[in-house]
């Protein structure tokens, strides 16, 4: 499927979303053993949100629960998504992801994009307006320190890196450490808007695009687009496999009950619930298919038929399927997961994903099952 056809492959990815009600360390041990069981089902890898002052979004940092997932797992690549780049000096975070990468035998994913949290940019400080320049500066000064040696001055508009006076080749002091895959590990970047920016600067810096689950069809083939141009003008070739989608799919034996499950589970609470933040601040535009959309409109019936696919494994692969049409194709799929609210019939959900669904959809697009 690239540039020519290749098996898509299959991901996961958690905000994570749970109930506040529930115990904080029940809903850690939950999301431990999803990616013990995702691993299990042969998923490639297992993405991690990041979110400071959340009670339903409860990871704060996403690198300290990879650290404790490193050791019940053996395959499965594992990554924050995405490091919050405008919440964190960049001299810690490339620190603290080299050792990451190192611990983790390079199984390492990364994702750099914004904190969107007002919250969170109120605690640390982070202006909105300055957003996606500290993102773009902090990535710049990661790099650098990642591919050189001390001394390090790096001058920024929004943060500066001066060590020079402490540096002593003797004793081995005043070196940041770098990742043990080279040049870094693989660093992706989400979009949700059309003619996304952040797509260019991916595209610029040979990064992979990741587009976001709660965005509709459209505005996803319309990131790829943006990427691929830019990618071309930077003169990178853009492939197919390193685009990923994040799609909420739920399925159950009958499509009556996936779709009545999802509605009332904590995947369509979950929509609901994004639904009443985007009411608050700047409204429900990430949810449009048509920017002339009223809000109203961007209702649980349409995320229904749009954002979630909720169906039995043939009716999602229907569905999936003229996501291709509209999309193109891309590498890889990654599934959401929610809060356990039903642990049974999340975990079938997700054994008719890897068993059912996704050799079906590679039989379909490859011509063989995978």
């Amino acid at each position: 499927m690239s540039d020519g056809v290749q098996a898509i492959r299959y991901g996961m990815f958690i905000m994570p979303f749970h109930d506040p009600a529930k115990p904080l360390g029940q809903c850690y041990d939950e999301d431990l053993e999803l990616i013990v069981r995702a691993e299990e089902l042969g998923f490639s890898e297992f993405w991690i949100g990041e979110h400071h002052t959340m009670k339903y979004e409860n990871i704060v940092m996403p690198e300290i629960f990879i650290a404790r997932a490193l050791g019940e797992t053996r395959r499965i690549r594992l990554g924050p998504a995405p490091v919050c780049l405008n919440q964190h000096h960049p001299a810690h975070v490339a620190g603290r992801l080299a050792f990451l990468d190192h611990l983790s035998k390079g199984r390492l994913n990364l994702c750099f994009g914004a904190g969107s949290v007002t919250a969170d940019q109120e605690l640390f400080g982070a202006d909105p307006k300055n957003a996606a320049a500290m993102v773009d500066e902090a990535t710049d000064m990661i790099l650098r320190l990642w591919s050189s040696e001390p001394p390090y001055e790096i001058e920024g508009k929004l943060w500066n890196i001066r060590l020079k006076k402490s540096v002593d080749e003797e004793t081995g002091i005043g070196y940041v450490h770098k990742p043990l895959q080279k040049p870094h590990p693989p660093i992706a970047v989400p979009g949700t808007s059309r003619n996304s920016p952040s797509m260019r600067t991916a595209a610029r810096l040979g990064f992979q695009p990741f587009g976001h689950c709660l965005i509709a069809g459209n505005v996803l083939a319309d990131l790829w687009q943006t990427y691929a141009a830019a990618a071309v003008e930077a003169g990178r070739p853009p492939r197919r496999a390193d685009f990923k989608v994040a799609r909420s799919i739920f399925l159950a034996d009958s499509t009556p009950e996936a779709r009545r499950r999802a509605r009332g589970n904590s995947l369509g609470r979950n929509f609901e619930y994004i639904g009443r933040l985007f009411d608050k601040g700047l409204g429900r535009r990430v949810y449009k298919r048509d920017p002339g959309m009223s809000d109203a409109d961007c209702n649980l019936d349409y995320l229904m038929g749009e954002q979630i696919v909720a169906g039995s494994p043939d009716e999602v692969l229907r569905r999936l399927l003229l996501l291709i049409e509209e999309t193109g194709p891309f590498g890889t799929l990654v599934l959401m997961s929610y809060d356990w609210d039903d642990k049974p019939s999340w975990l079938h959900s997700m054994e008719l994903f890897a068993r059912e669904l996704m050799p079906a959809l590679n039989k379909a697009v490859c011509g063989a099952a995978v």
